[in-house]
């Protein structure tokens, strides 16, 4: 049975808007990748000037009238016969985010897009110079709108449930609170039995690779995964990230630290499960909410899935570790067994996104924690630094010499992406609760990784997570793949065992 013309109609406006959001994703990609640093100000105005463009679009009368047609506004219920389950779960979904999209002025969009736009900018040149005070104007004003923000949303009990229904829809500041307090508390029971162990020798893996060779190794990292290069590319930038247009267009990045080949590799590895969850999401469906990551959280399980579980796994390196010693021969006299437990050592640092698998939580955590405040205004600009340095000190036992180590040193507060940060702890915790399951549909997965065989671990992911795009939300989504609640433990029992045979503690 043919859908209504007013459905039809939806689906043309909603394909349209898909359209006029990958011309602004390619625009922030060139901004991240090629743009000439002097390009910024026509740059902001092009950004500025589309996402202002797409938010009138998405609240537009026409698209209203086209959706009253079919659901109604306030209850949610299709007025409409003879849609199918796909068709009623598109008109859920487009009603939900044209009520909460509605809610922001076009002016604020529009503005909010400038002012992160050039604060972007302004953050690259003060990490590089190691001076916070240039960014912190930018910060406050950034600040100030993500309140603004927050207050136009509406919110229960604290401004930032607003921000992060954002990124993560199906939780609360206080169910991340209840969470990351479990969780803290087990990875710092953890990291004080691993410091007290004897230590890893590691030095070897910090030796220089120059960028020729960097550049081959995140090539052939690619290589190795089940992934279509007619699709995608990889590319360099100041903070790797991954940017999907369309499934047939999934755009990767990474950086090169010379002294640190292996942040080249996993960096890919992450990436790479971004952008295969983008690629993986159903064509059919392109332009509707079928065809969609559900969220922030479950989109980091999927670059946490290859990156840790996959790429940090003794089985992955050794397929890979003889691939990576004929590029670097000085590993050829290193075993893979010594070289396993290197590249797994527990050693609390200044960065995330270099953190071990331990410490990781625990970055984000502290993150996590400002956020709330500098939100709730708890938490003045000018007293981040100290702040930030306090709580790395009291979790970590570090204290970063340098703000660029510091609150410098992540992109997401530039970009006005306060609520984000949770989905990265959230992410492993999603990541682990499905591996568990996977774990049981394949006892010999990791024969089969040693053999460099990964197009396995593809489908499973393609057909239990990426193929439902926004079918269920994420607390929907785990309790169908594993038949429980999410919880914290499958982490950090992965964590425990793994690290107690690598530590013998």
């Amino acid at each position: 049975m043919k859908p209504p013309k007013a459905f039809v109609d939806l689906r043309e406006l909603s394909t349209d808007i898909h359209h006029y959001t990958s011309i602004l994703t390619l625009l922030h990609w060139d901004q991240e990748t090629y743009m000439p640093p002097g390009a910024i100000g026509p740059r902001s105005h092009q950004i500025s000037l589309l996402s202002s463009f797409i938010h009138e679009k998405k609240t537009s009368r026409k698209f209203k009238e086209t959706l009253e047609k079919l659901v109604s506004l306030s209850t949610g219920k299709v007025k409409v016969k003879g849609l199918g389950k796909a068709e009623q779960l598109m008109l859920r979904e487009w009603r939900k985010d044209f009520v909460r999209e509605n809610k922001l002025p076009t002016s604020f969009v529009k503005d909010f897009s400038q002012l992160t736009s050039e604060a972007s900018q302004v953050w690259a040149l003060a990490k590089k110079d190691n001076n916070f005070k240039l960014f912190a104007p930018f910060l406050e004003k950034i600040i100030i709108a993500n309140r603004k923000k927050a207050e136009i949303y509406g919110y229960g009990d604290h401004p930032y449930d607003a921000l992060l229904e954002s990124y993560e829809p199906c939780m609360s500041t206080k169910k991340v609170e209840t969470i990351f307090d479990g969780m803290q508390k087990k990875l710092c029971s953890l990291l004080s039995k691993i410091q007290d162990a004897k230590p890893i020798d590691d030095r070897f893996l910090y030796k220089k690779v120059d960028d020729q060779k960097q550049t081959k190794l995140g090539e052939l990292t690619l290589a190795a995964l089940p992934f279509d290069m007619e699709y995608t590319r990889l590319d360099f930038s100041s903070h790797p990230f991954s940017t999907a247009l369309h499934p047939h267009d999934s755009r990767i990045t990474t950086r090169i630290l010379p002294q640190s080949f292996l942040s080249t590799i996993f960096s890919v590895l992450h990436e790479a499960g971004h952008s295969m969850y983008e690629m993986g999401l159903p064509l059919k469906h392109w332009g509707t909410p079928l065809c969609a990551p559900v969220s922030l959280s479950i989109h980091e399980s999927q670059s946490r899935w290859w990156e840790t579980r996959i790429g940090r796994s003794l089985p992955f390196w050794d397929h890979f570790y003889p691939i990576v010693q004929n590029l670097i021969p000085s590993l050829k006299k290193i075993p893979l067994s010594r070289f396993y437990r290197a590249i797994n050592t527990v050693t609390p640092s200044f960065t995330r996104v270099e953190a071990d698998e331990v410490t990781y939580g625990l970055h984000v955590i502290i993150r996590f924690e400002i956020e709330k405040q500098l939100i709730s205004g708890d938490l003045a600009v000018g007293d981040l630094p100290d702040a930030w340095n306090g709580k790395m000190k009291e979790y970590l036992g570090v204290t970063p010499p340098t703000d660029a180590l510091g609150c410098l040193q992540d992109i997401h507060w530039s970009l006005g992406d306060f609520g984000y940060f949770p989905t990265y702890a959230l992410g492993n915790l999603f990541a682990s609760q499905f591996f568990s399951t996977f774990e049981k549909a394949f006892p010999t997965w990791e024969e089969t990784v040693a053999q460099g065989d990964f197009v396995f671990i593809k489908e499973w992911l393609n057909t239990h997570i990426h193929s439902w795009g926004r079918t269920y939300n994420a607390e929907e989504l785990v309790k169908k793949v594993t038949g429980k609640t999410l919880s914290e433990d499958p982490y950090c029992n992965y964590l425990k065992k793994k690290y107690s045979e690598i530590y013998k503690l």
